[in-house]
C-alpha cells in the first residue's frame, strides 16, 4: 500500500480525512464533490478559510483533528496490521457505494485477500437483534450458510446476536462473509468476537471506514449501516424490535433501491415486532435461502449464461488465474484439492472462487466448485479442445 515510493496524493488526502471528518458527513461529501480533495486538505492542514456550512466552533474542532491527522502513519500501520485503504474510483472500490452520494465514504479500509468489488457484485446483507433469541441464532446461521451454499455472500456487521450468527454460518459451510465495523478494522469489536472477526480476515474481509485503532461510538455503529445497505443487492432483516439498528439498514436500503425483506417470528415476539413492521410496508417476507436468492437475482446475473465471463482470463489477477487453472475441466473439486493444484491456501482459494463467480467463471455444486459451461466454451474456443 505504502510500498517504497510516495503514496498517491490522492490517497493521502482521503487517509488524512477519513482521520478529521467523521463517516456520513454529507458537508464533508459535499466539499469534496464541489473543491476536491486537495482543496478541503490543504485548508483544513494550513487553517485555511473556513469551508461553506459549518459553524465556527465545528471548524475550530476540524481543525483540531486536522492537526492531529498524520496519514503516513496511518498508511504504515494498516500495512503492518494487513490492511489497505481503498478510495473511490479504485479498481477495488465498489461502484454501488456512490448511490450514497455526498454521504459515500471517503475511502474503506480492507483487510483481507479477496477484491471488495468482486464480492460485492453478488452480496447479501443478513442483519437483526444483538440479543436474539435461539430462533433468531438458527435462523440467520441457516440462511447464511444457504446463501454461501448458492455462491452468494453474506455481509453483516460483525455484532453479537444476528450478525455472528450470519458470519458463522457462511463460514460453516465453506463460505464467504463481510463484516463491515464501526471502528478501526484493526481492533475488533466487540472484544467477545475478536476471534470470530480474524477468522473472517482470514477466509473473507473485514471492512471499516474508520482509521487504525479508532473506537466505536452510538453514531459511528448507526452510520456503518449506510455502508453495509449499500454495499448489497438486498438486507434481510431476522430479527429486529421496533428501534433495532438493523431496521436503520433496512430503510437504508429502501431508500437505495436494494430489496428489503424479513423473516418472520412469533406474533408475541418483541424481538420481531420491528420485522414485522417492515413485513407491512415494502419488506418481501423471506423463510429460506432460495426465497432471498430468488428475489435478489431478479436484478440481474454480472454475467448471464448465454454471454459467458465478463472479463479474459488475461486481466484477470494473477492469483485468481492460479485458481482457475487449477480447476478441473469436467468435474468439480473441493476446495482443498484446488488449493493443492494452486499452490496455494484453501482460505485463498474461498475468497478467489467467489470472485470467480461472481464474473460466471464457477459455480458452486455442494462443497465443490465446477466450471460454468461458458467457461468451459470460452476455453475451447480460444485453445481448441480440452
Amino acid at each position: 500500500m505504502t510500498g517504497d515510493h510516495e503514496p498517491d496524493p490522492e490517497l493521502l488526502g482521503r487517509v488524512f480525512l477519513a482521520r478529521v471528518v467523521e463517516p456520513g458527513d454529507e458537508i464533508g461529501g459535499r466539499w469534496l464533490r464541489e473543491f476536491g480533495v486537495g482543496e478541503v486538505v490543504r485548508r483544513l492542514r494550513d487553517s485555511g478559510e473556513a469551508l461553506p456550512g459549518v459553524s465556527a466552533t465545528r471548524w475550530d474542532g476540524l481543525l483540531a483533528r486536522a492537526g492531529r491527522a498524520d496519514p503516513r502513519r496511518d498508511l504504515d500501520v494498516a500495512r503492518n496490521a494487513g490492511m489497505r485503504f481503498v478510495c473511490p474510483g479504485a479498481a477495488e472500490w465498489p461502484a454501488q457505494l456512490d448511490d450514497l452520494g455526498d454521504a459515500r465514504p471517503t475511502g474503506l479500509w480492507v483487510r483481507g485477500l479477496p477484491s471488495l468489488r468482486m464480492w460485492a457484485l453478488r452480496s447479501v446483507a443478513v442483519v437483526g437483534a444483538r440479543a436474539c433469541t435461539e430462533y433468531g441464532a438458527h435462523m440467520a446461521a441457516g440462511l447464511a450458510a444457504g446463501l454461501a451454499e448458492r455462491g452468494w455472500v453474506v455481509v453483516s456487521g460483525g455484532a453479537y446476536g444476528v450478525d455472528g450468527a450470519a458470519h458463522r454460518g457462511a463460514l460453516g459451510a465453506g463460505g464467504a462473509t463481510v463484516a463491515v465495523l464501526a471502528c478501526g478494522v484493526d481492533r475488533p469489536y466487540p472484544r467477545g468476537h475478536t476471534a470470530l472477526i480474524t477468522r473472517i480476515a482470514e477466509q473473507g474481509l473485514v471492512v471499516g471506514e474508520l482509521p487504525p485503532g479508532d473506537h466505536p461510538t452510538p453514531s459511528r455503529f448507526i452510520l456503518r449501516n449506510r455502508v453495509i445497505a449499500a454495499l448489497t443487492r438486498g438486507t434481510v432483516v431476522v430479527e429486529a424490535a421496533h428501534r433495532s439498528g438493523s431496521l436503520v439498514t433496512a430503510r437504508a436500503a429502501q431508500r437505495l433501491g436494494r430489496f428489503t425483506m424479513g423473516v418472520p417470528g412469533p406474533a408475541t415476539s418483541a424481538l420481531s415486532a420491528g420485522v414485522h413492521e417492515l413485513l407491512r410496508g415494502e419488506a418481501v417476507l423471506v423463510t429460506d435461502p432460495a426465497e432471498v436468492v430468488e428475489l435478489v437475482g431478479d436484478m440481474g446475473e454480472l454475467a448471464p449464461a448465454k454471454h459467458g465471463p465478463v472479463l479474459p482470463r488475461d486481466l484477470l489477477e494473477p492469483a485468481v488465474r492460479r485458481v482457475l487453472a487449477a480447476l478441473p475441466g469436467h468435474r468439480a473439486a473441493a476446495p482443498g484439492e484446488i488449493a493443492h493444484g494452486a499452490q496455494t491456501t484453501e482460505d485463498e482459494v474461498i475468497a478467489r472462487l467467489y470472485e470467480l463467480r461472481a464474473l460466471g467463471y464457477v459455480e458452486r455444486h455442494d462443497d465443490s466448485w465446477k466450471l460454468t459451461r461458458q467457461a468451459m466454451i470460452s476455453v475451447r474456443g480460444r485453445h481448441g479442445p480440452c
